[in-house]
Formats: C-alpha cells, structure tokens, sequence
C-alpha cells in the first residue's frame, strides 16, 4: 500500500511532465512554418476572334481647293465687294479697280474695229473691179496689188477685232471675281491702293474646306507588314478603307473619310508614307492646317484580346503575363504583340483557347505561386468586374 506522502509526490511528477508536454507543442505550434496559401485572382477566358486591324496614324488637315488672289490689270482699288469669311460662290466680287482707262481703251478698240470693216468693202470691189478688167486696163501687177490690198484688209479687221475681245476682257478684269467656292480672308489691301498686273503679293485668300482633306503619315515599314499580312492570309482586307478623326482638343470627329490616294513616295527625312482621305466639313470644324489622329480599320485578324492591364512590357519590347496552369499556379508567359485594339493588346501566338489569363490580383503575384481562379469581365474602361459587376479590387 502506498503511502499518501508517496502519492501526493507522483500526482505532482505528473502534473509538471503534463505542463511541460503542453508548453512544449505550443512552442512548437507557434514556431512551425506554415505551408504555402493559395490566393485568389481575377481570370478571363482566352478565346480566338475576328479582331479589327486599327490603324492610328498622326494627321494634317489640308484645304480641298486655295487659291491667292491676285490682280490681271493694274490700277487703283476703288471698292472691296466682299465680307471676310463669308461663304462665296464660283464668280462673286471681290474688288473693283479704276476701269477708265480701260473703258476708254475698249471704245478705241471699237472704232478700229469699225474703220476695219468700213475700208474692207472698199479693198473688196477694188479688188473685183481690177480683176474683171484683167489685160484691158489692169495690169497682171495692179490685179496683184488688189488682191494684197483685199487681204490686208480683211487680216486689219480680224486684228482690230482681237484687240477688241482682249480690250473688253481686260475690262472685265477690272472687277476681281472668286475663281472658286470658299471662305475668303480679310483683304490685305485697302481702297485707294495701287495695284500693278500678276504682283507677287496676294489680294486676299480664299479656301475651300468643305469637302476637306487630312494627309496621314504611316511608316513605310508598317504598310510593308500590313501587306505581308493580306498576302499570308492572316489579316483580311476591308473592301473600302475609312478613317476617323479626333481632334486636338480630343473630340471625336463626327463622319467618316474616303481613301483618295495612298501616296506614292517615301519622305526621305522621317520614313512615311502620306496617305490622303477626304472628309465632308459642312460645319468646318476641321481648319486647314490642323493636327489630327486618324485611326483607320484596315480589315480583320484572327487573333487573342490581351487586356492591357494584365500585361507589362519589358525593355525587349515583349508583354509578359500569367496563366493558371494545369497545377493550380500561376505561368509566367512572354507574349510578341500585334499592336492595340480598345484596352487589349493583339496577340496571336503564344497563347491557347481556353487559357487562364490572370488579370487581377497581381500586384502581389510570382511565378509558380498556387492561386484559385475567380472569372471576371473587363468593362470598356479596363476595369475588372466580377459576376455582380462590382469592381475587383487588386
């Protein structure tokens, strides 16, 4: 039989191995590592579609018709007919100058014309006359003579008339009319001033930029690799190629322009081609000289939609992103672009339908880390959204 000072000393033995055995796995508990976690990640579905081949090229807006006007006959301004920036037609005033002189020319003019034909009847029977008295009075010589006087004559007339029609039409100049339909500019000369024939200083201006035309500047490397592409069959070509416009201040340019030339040199100083479209202005939002950004969609490709928020570019020019895998972690994949359509990259190759694109949750993301896959949308502003379309949050 055990004695109770016996038994008190085992129950206590036990109780310090009990304490001891607990704080040891609570040291031990709090002192492991723990094993790898999983995160979660906004994913979206890669699938192959027909992609719009978008062009954006820089851009100057150039008058359809400009024309400096400048005066046919000198003389002095009398009277400016036109309002600046107005809308003129084929043939409205602009100026008129001191016509007297001409006025006076045209009436010396005339009575040329009319002593012509006063004197050619007269040279004409002289003529008849001396050639129905050949040999009987009239010389061979003098029946000659006639016939010189006669032809005189008539080439003196057909003269005073040509003086005539030239003497009226510098007359008509005197009054300088628009040679085409356009907007003119405020007059560089006033009424009093002296104006000399075909002077190298313009009267005034006057464009048309209703239609208008915007000269784009593509890279001849580019037009090469679009060309490339229509003959491998990998990008299909619209029929008829448009282009729309945004202005400097970034406002998109209501109407779509028609292709005219696709231009026919190489500048040998930046590399471009210039491609010229032709845009309808009614309201002449678009100003001669203008800068603009056209963007024209050169047909279609079979390619990937990359958003551009699931990708970084490196120094080599190549996006990287991540895919789940087959395991359960994220794959860092290097990806060649075909340019941008809206907030996605095109990418061709490189990827497979049914890929994993992770396009949230990476700010804390490496390569080969285990994540869960949460499907997501992207809205037209390159946000991620989940299935109640709340922005994710990375």
């Amino acid at each position: 039989m055990i004695g109770p000072q016996l038994n008190a000393s085992i129950w206590s033995t036990l109780g310090a191995i009990i304490a001891l055995t607990a704080l040891s796995t609570m040291a031990h508990a709090q002192g492991a590592p723990s094993g790898p976690m999983d995160i979660e990640v906004g994913v979206v579905e890669m699938t192959m579609q027909d992609v719009p081949q978008v062009v954006t090229s820089p851009g100057r807006a150039v008058a359809f018709q400009e024309v400096e006007v400048r005066p046919r006959v000198g003389g002095v301004i009398e009277e400016i007919l036109y309002t600046p920036g107005r809308s003129l037609e084929v043939g409205d005033p602009l100026f008129r100058i001191d016509d007297a002189s001409y006025i006076a020319a045209v009436a010396t003019a005339r009575a040329n014309v009319a002593t012509a034909e006063a004197n050619l009847p007269v040279m004409q029977a002289a003529f008849e006359r001396a050639e129905q008295l050949a040999g009987r009075g009239y010389t061979e010589a003098e029946v000659e003579a006639a016939r010189a006087s006669l032809a005189e004559a008539e080439a003196t007339l057909d003269s005073t008339r040509a003086a005539l029609d030239y003497a009226q039409t510098e007359l008509s100049w005197t009054t300088l009319q628009s040679p085409i339909a356009g907007r003119a500019d405020v007059a560089t000369v006033s009424v009093g001033d002296l104006v000399t024939a075909g002077q190298a200083d313009a009267l005034t201006t006057i464009v048309r930029s209703d239609p208008i035309y915007v000269d784009m500047m593509e890279a001849s490397a580019r037009i090469l690799s679009f060309r490339k592409g229509i003959s491998e069959g990998t990008l299909t070509q619209n029929d008829v190629l448009e282009a729309t416009l945004t202005l400097e201040n970034g406002d998109v340019f209501r109407g779509t322009g028609k292709l005219v030339t696709p231009g026919n040199d190489v500048s040998t100083s930046t590399g471009t081609v210039t491609i010229r479209f032709e845009f309808d202005n009614p309201e002449h939002v678009i100003i001669p000289g203008m800068f603009v950004r056209g963007e024209v969609t050169l047909g279609t490709t079979q390619a990937f939609l990359v958003p551009q928020r699931a990708a970084t570019r490196g120094n080599s020019g190549q996006l990287t992103v991540y895919i789940v895998g087959d395991d359960g972690t994220a794959g860092q994949v290097t990806l060649d672009d075909d340019g941008s359509y809206e907030n996605a990259w095109i990418v061709r190759e490189g990827l497979s339908e049914g890929d994993q694109l992770i396009v949230d949750g990476l700010s804390s993301l490496s390569a080969g880390q285990a994540v869960t896959p949460v499907a997501v949308t992207i809205n037209e502003d390159g946000v991620a959204l989940d299935a109640d379309t709340t922005a994710v949050e990375e």
